[in-house]
């Protein structure tokens, strides 16, 4: 790809099972992109070094380019651990507390996460604080933000200060039910067609009633057995259930009295808006990946003013 601009440093979020690389020039525009299934799984095998030196290759970065690395490098079992910030954190410290990692030709920086040292309520986020870096540049004042994934976050902004958040499984609960346990039937031959009825259901009788949860979804398979639902609705429904559990336990710390930013972008981003509309909750949508290279963005700016 031939480059027309000055690279300046390049930003990369690696999480757990994705790569995300972005050259960037010093007027913040990317000059080049890498995306890959290389995540941390991978990169624990292959190595961290060799995957990050391939892609900056791939993008023509030149030698001695500094490099900004926020999310799952930076943990325990990833390539140099940075550690975290104690919440309340102020996020614009990220870039002060980022850790060095050890390379012959290049000045590598990997930010750390934010730990909530809360003893009843322990948790930790490691990538995610960057995407609210980038976030709250945009947006001041009290908020309230979801952030959607595997570990879903709902986090509590007061300006560029982490003031504090919760952890819900809903990904990877999904995942472990429909591939480990007798819903994992329910969803056989479902094809990918939206059943919007069904995940609707799911999201309203959960929302109403949280604390039945697990019992709405053994009446998945039940609703097989029993009247023929098909294996999509199947797989809605769950889907459903799992969101509207997991909204009424954020909704339950507060909403700050403002409404909610969902951080997120693609499938997931529109089931959680299809969710919110739903229940009638105030929202607005952020795209996650411009918040977390707008975050990194910063964080370069602080580490190579």
């Amino acid at each position: 790809m031939a480059i027309h601009s000055t690279p300046r440093f390049v930003a990369v979020d690696w999480g757990t099972s994705s790569f995300r690389a972005w050259l960037v020039d010093a007027a913040g525009r990317v000059l080049a992109e890498r995306r890959s299934a290389e995540g941390m799984t991978v990169a624990r095998e292959t190595g961290f070094r060799e995957i990050l030196d391939s892609h900056l290759a791939a993008m023509q970065a030149p030698n001695g380019l500094g490099v900004v690395i926020c999310g799952m490098a930076g943990a325990r079992q990833g390539w140099v651990e940075a550690g975290y910030l104690d919440c309340p954190a102020a996020l614009d410290d990220l870039a002060a507390r980022a850790v060095r990692v050890a390379h012959p030709a290049r000045d590598i920086r990997i930010l750390p996460g934010v730990a909530q040292r809360d003893a009843d309520h322990p948790d930790v986020i490691r990538g995610e604080e960057t995407q609210l870096l980038g976030l709250a540049r945009d947006h001041a004042g009290a908020q309230m933000v979801v952030m959607p994934g595997t570990h879903s976050k709902w986090v509590w902004l007061a300006g560029s200060t982490l003031a504090g958040f919760s952890t819900h499984m809903t990904g990877e609960i999904f995942q472990a039910l429909t591939s480990a346990t007798l819903l994992k039937h329910a969803v056989e031959g479902a094809q990918g067609r939206r059943d919007h009825a069904a995940f609707r259901a799911g999201v309203a009788e959960t929302f109403a009633a949280p604390a039945g949860w697990s019992s709405r979804l053994f009446e998945v398979r039940g609703r097989q057995l029993l009247f023929e639902a098909d294996a999509d609705a199947a797989r809605d429904r769950i889907s459903g259930i799992l969101i509207g559990a997991e909204i009424a336990s954020g909704l339950a710390q507060g909403t700050g009295g403002s409404p909610a930013r969902i951080l997120a972008s693609g499938r997931l981003a529109d089931l959680y808006i299809e969710a919110f509309e739903l229940l009638g909750i105030a929202f607005a949508v952020e795209d996650a990946d411009r918040a977390v290279l707008a975050g990194l963005t910063l964080a370069a700016g602080r580490i190579w003013p």
